[in-house]
């Protein structure tokens, strides 16, 4: 049985389509690789040189590591697994991004100016600090590859989630309207012939089951398809959706070939 995926919504930042011919498994396998084992740039240590703003040290650092940077996964590694400085940091798991700031005004994520071009924050406008005159900051910032089941700072993923594909069925219906007025979604419309839902609209059900529920003659029955899935996903802008659902799968296939190699040496 070969996997389908149907796009139904795709931009740089979010996307939702529908994955069929899969098991709860597999799908559930996607989704918590978006969010927690494609490997990200993050900020993790910070070296401060100058700070009179109104900020602590830590609460700038903090600030710092939860601005989502652009990843280049095919120039950098997690520093852990990098095999040419063994972990110690060097510019294939590690970049430096270098701030010098003076107020009056707000420092933002765009003042970072990073050692490697292709590595920049995610959205330029992610305020960091205000500086009233008089104050200055000035950092170097050290930015490393690692994975969101560590910590929330290399989490690519955000809001990503799957339901069942719902399926629904009307069968003898009186047209009397009671499940058009419960459905909490306004997919249902009744017409003379009884109740309807166009086929675009039945991947907006939520299962609620309330129309089956309000229904006293059971002329609808709500169900949903085992093997398919309605998938919705954010980025952080670390990756694109299209780049980081594609990177989720390589994840899931990856460690599908490391436990058959494990299982052939037994």
């Amino acid at each position: 049985m070969t996997m389908e995926v149907d796009i139904l919504e795709l931009s740089d930042r979010s996307a939702k389509f529908v994955l069929s011919r899969v098991s709860t498994a597999f799908a559930n396998g996607i989704r918590r690789a978006m969010v927690a084992d494609v490997p990200t740039l993050a900020i993790e240590y910070v070296n401060l040189y100058d700070n009179t703003s109104v900020l602590y040290d830590e609460q700038l650092a903090l600030r710092l590591s939860l601005i989502p940077l652009v990843t280049d996964i095919e120039t950098y590694r997690p520093q852990a697994e990098c095999d040419v400085c063994e972990g110690e940091g060097c510019p294939a798991c590690e970049v430096s991004l270098t701030l010098s700031a003076e107020g009056p005004g707000i420092v933002h994520s765009r003042d970072l100016i990073s050692a490697d071009p292709k590595i920049q924050p995610a959205d330029p406008n992610v305020p960091i600090v205000e500086l009233k005159k008089g104050q200055k900051l000035v950092l170097e910032a050290i930015a490393h590859m690692g994975y969101g089941r560590d910590s929330v700072r290399w989490q690519a993923g955000v809001a990503c989630g799957y339901k069942n594909v719902p399926v629904i069925t009307i069968e003898n219906c009186d047209a009397c309207g009671h499940c058009a007025a419960e459905c909490p979604k306004d997919i249902i419309k009744v017409e003379e012939a009884g109740a309807k839902i166009a086929e675009d609209d039945v991947i907006r059900c939520s299962l609620c089951r309330l129309c089956e529920k309000v229904c006293d003659i059971n002329a609808i029955k709500v169900n949903y398809d085992e093997s398919a899935f309605v998938f919705t996903m954010e980025s952080d802008g670390s990756y694109t959706a299209k780049d980081l659902v594609l990177n989720a799968a390589h994840v899931v296939k990856g460690k599908a070939e490391g436990l058959m190699t494990i299982l052939d040496q037994l």
